[in-house]
C-alpha cells in the first residue's frame, strides 16, 4: 500500500514538494488568475496537500481511494479540495494521461455517489493538438504530477457564481500567450 503524507509531516523531501506546489499555486494559478475559485479556498486554508510515496500504479490508486474516502468523510468547511501530489510515479505525461481514466473511474465509484471529479496537472502537460513547448500547455503544468480532487458541489457552486466558466479556458490561453515562456520563467526565477 502506498503511503501518503500531509503538509505537516517533517520529511524534508515532502516538505519541499509541498512548498513548490504552494508556490506554483500562489504565483501561477492564483497570481495569474488561471482559476478564479482557487484563492478563496487557499485563503480559508481548505486545501489538503498530500504527497504520495507511490512508485506503482496500484499504490497510487490505493492512495487516491484513501484520499477520496477521507474527503468523503470530511466537512467541506475543513477540506474543500485535495491535491494528491505523486512525484515518484507517472512522471511520463502519456502514462499519466492514461491513468486519468482509472482516476476518473475511482472517483465515480457508486460509494461516492458522483460527489467528486479529478482535475489533472503535470509538469509535461500537453493539450491534444498542441506541440509540447506551446505556452498554452502551461495552464496545467505543475511542478510535480498531481491529481486534484474536487467536490462536485464545490464545482457547481463555483459555476453558479461564475456562469461563464467555459470562458476561463480561453482567457487562460490568452493570459499565457501574453506572458510567454520568458514571463513564465520570471514568475519562478526568484525562488530557483
Amino acid at each position: 500500500m502506498g503511503t501518503s503524507f500531509e503538509a505537516d509531516n517533517l520529511n524534508p523531501d515532502h516538505a519541499h514538494v509541498i512548498e513548490k506546489t504552494k508556490e506554483w499555486l500562489e504565483k501561477a494559478v492564483i497570481g495569474l488568475n488561471l482559476c478564479p475559485f482557487a484563492k478563496a479556498v487557499q485563503v480559508k486554508n481548505q486545501i489538503r496537500y498530500v504527497v504520495s510515496e507511490a512508485t506503482t500504479l496500484d499504490s497510487l490508486l490505493e492512495d487516491l481511494l484513501d484520499e477520496l474516502h477521507l474527503l468523503d468523510a470530511s466537512n467541506v468547511e475543513s477540506i474543500e479540495t485535495t491535491l494528491l501530489i505523486h512525484p515518484y510515479v507517472l512522471t511520463d505525461f502519456l502514462d499519466y494521461n492514461d491513468f486519468l481514466d482509472i482516476a476518473d473511474a475511482a472517483a465515480s465509484q457508486p460509494e461516492f455517489g458522483d460527489q467528486f471529479q479529478v482535475a489533472s496537472f503535470h509538469p509535461r502537460f500537453q493539450f491534444a493538438g498542441t506541440d509540447a513547448d506551446d505556452i498554452e500547455n502551461y495552464t496545467n503544468r505543475s511542478p510535480y504530477p498531481m491529481l486534484h480532487l474536487l467536490r462536485e458541489e464545490s464545482v457547481e457552486r463555483a459555476v453558479a457564481a461564475f456562469p461563464e466558466t467555459e470562458q476561463i479556458y480561453r482567457k487562460n490561453m490568452l493570459t499565457l500567450r501574453q506572458l510567454g515562456h520568458v514571463g513564465w520563467q520570471r514568475l519562478f526565477a526568484a525562488s530557483n
